[in-house]
């Protein structure tokens, strides 16, 4: 019996004292040169220090609320993140003070992979490690990139901006680049396949589809590391250039991969897509993120109602995919290992 639902998801700084910190909590054990991370710094302090992440994620849960009273589900919801306050280690903790024993997690990724799925299976793990026996039981909902009402939401802010933008515009999809190995160990469960990549494809596919669209791209963005690691291309910004010389006068990019706006939908394609358009004398419109449509707080009430009360998961892919409500069991052992 679930008595809470935690909504789980990356962190942001919401001041320019804290964006340091921060990246040092994101990039810990990594080997990351202080210069890379005084260059990352720069980005947020553009924006006066503040990621719009935290604002999205308490939006998002006023709608969970919602849609769990409009439902008759009698649930608290709670918040916690792997990287910035309420760490998710500190709100375990009030969890297991308030009484509650066994929860639902929504982790805000809708995909495979390492740090899309499997460490955010970890990051429950240290959480109840941090509170120790009397931790509550944390159940993961499952990978949602193909849930009807996802592909509902992100279609019609699709079909919002190519509006916008006219009948002559390109419309890209992107999500975050990982290196090629990362991407082929999202796919060694018994499933099979390159889990990640295909999951975004599939889902591109099928909101290009409900929202009219005949021809679109997939790109990728906010790679790092070393320019030697082969990562998923191409790059969105590199690919302007491409379509610039194939004469398209416009772009339609729409942040797939992204739940909601945070410094790599703002930074990565409001500022540096956008300025390389205006650079190419090419239109650019920028799709809306899902987290704020009232049918994504819908899904995550669907997505506990699968886990509460078996009700059958809506799908509309035969990608694979895993987690609670796919197939009753959690990820395989094997699969979403981090990047070797």
């Amino acid at each position: 019996m679930i008595d809470a639902l935690l909504v789980l998801s990356f962190g942001g700084p919401e001041g320019p004292d804290q964006v340091l910190s921060f990246l040092e909590n994101v990039t810990r054990g990594r080997g990351v040169p202080p210069e890379r991370l005084a260059e990352v710094a720069r980005h947020y302090l553009h924006f006066g220090g503040v990621s719009p992440i935290n604002q999205c994620n308490r939006t998002l849960i006023s709608g969970i609320e919602h849609a769990l009273a409009t439902g008759g589900l009698d649930l608290p919801v709670y918040f916690g993140n792997r990287n910035w306050h309420p760490l998710v280690e500190d709100t375990v903790a009030a969890m297991a003070a308030d009484g509650v024993r066994r929860a639902a997690v929504f982790a805000t990724s809708a995909w495979g992979g390492y740090s899309g799925c499997r460490q955010y299976h970890e990051d429950i793990a240290r959480a109840r490690h941090a509170v120790g026996s009397g931790a509550p039981e944390l159940v993961k909902l499952r990978q949602f990139f193909d849930h009807p009402l996802f592909i509902a939401a992100c279609a019609e802010a699709l079909r919002i901006a190519v509006g916008e933008a006219g009948p002559t515009a390109r419309v890209v999809f992107t999500a975050h680049s990982v290196p090629l190995s990362a991407d082929a160990a999202a796919g060694l469960s018994a499933q099979g396949g390159h889990r990640y990549s295909r999951q975004v494809a599939d889902a591109a596919r099928l909101v290009a589809d409900a929202a009219g669209v005949d021809s679109y791209d997939v790109g990728w963005q906010s790679r790092s590391g070393s320019p030697q690691v082969p990562w998923l291309e191409p790059d969105v910004t590199d690919y302007l250039d491409t379509l610039h010389a194939q004469r398209v006068p416009g772009v339609v990019v729409a942040p797939i991969g992204f739940v909601s706006d945070h410094l790599e939908v703002v930074w990565d394609l409001d500022h540096e897509a956008r300025q390389r358009a205006a650079t190419l004398g090419m239109s650019f419109v920028r799709v809306a993120t899902p987290g704020t449509d009232p049918r994504f707080a819908e899904m995550v009430v669907e997505l506990v109602a699968e886990q509460e009360c078996g009700a059958s998961a809506r799908r509309c892919s035969q990608v694979p995919a895993a987690g609670q409500g796919v197939n009753g069991t959690p990820c395989a052992a094997d699969c979403c290992q981090p990047a070797g």
